[in-house]
């Protein structure tokens, strides 16, 4: 399957497939496709598996498309000003953030990871539920602002601001930690708690949460009088 991703802070995955190839993808995902190729929804492994999707915020439907009489083109895009992101998941799964998948090969297992720790659930940002991709294969996800990966080597820490955690192998483990003293806390602006990623393994990190993005144009939008 061969693919590009196009733009800067609004972008494609743009993904060419020969006959015989298929691109699964979440419900919404598809911006544009050529007219020889198919679609199909379909509720993938069974109800159950599109149950536990719909915890995880994706759909209870994933969609299927394929080429007929030669190459065809499909477009998948995000619904927030952001990054788009190929990973491999064939040496190793990721777990990801809620919503944070967009599409992949249908060789990828797209399941839900719950937090283990009470912590990591209240104070993680994330919520109870994550994503869990494995298989074989290359999955898109994609979250708001930009991004940096960084590889990190065992035992190596980074400490996230909340929320900020997009995506990351599941050989590095995920905490949450205090920033310090109580005047860190109050006047820090980072609150009382940070996500902790040690490696080994490849974390994404984004800029922006969709919530920083809201607060940000909460002061500018209309205001009933």
């Amino acid at each position: 399957m061969k693919y590009t991703i196009t733009g800067d802070n609004l972008q494609f995955v743009n993904v060419q497939l020969e006959p015989g190839e298929e691109l699964m993808s979440t419900a919404g995902s598809m911006s544009y496709m050529t007219g020889n190729v198919r679609m199909e929804a379909k509720m993938e492994g069974g109800l159950f598996k599109g149950v536990k999707r719909m915890f995880s915020g994706e759909s209870l439907f994933l969609v299927k498309y394929h080429a007929e009489g030669g190459s065809g083109i499909v477009g998948l895009g995000g619904d927030v000003p952001g990054k788009i992101m190929d990973i491999d998941v064939t040496r190793c799964p990721w777990i990801v953030q809620k919503t944070g998948y967009l599409g992949s090969e249908p060789t990828v297992d797209l399941d839900i990871a719950f937090q283990k720790k009470l912590g990591n659930m209240l104070f993680g940002g994330e919520g109870l539920i994550l994503e869990r991709l494995s298989g074989k294969g290359i999955a898109f996800i994609g979250a708001c602002g930009d991004f940096n990966v960084v590889d990190l080597r065992p035992g190596e820490q980074y400490k996230v601001s909340t929320g900020k955690a997009v995506a990351w192998e599941e050989t590095v483990r995920y905490d949450i930690t205090s920033t310090g003293g109580a005047k860190t806390a109050l006047f820090g602006g980072e609150g009382l708690f940070v996500t902790t990623l040690t490696g080994p393994g490849k974390i994404v990190i984004q800029s922006m949460t969709l919530g920083d993005m809201a607060m940000a144009l909460y002061p500018f939008m209309p205001k009933n009088t």
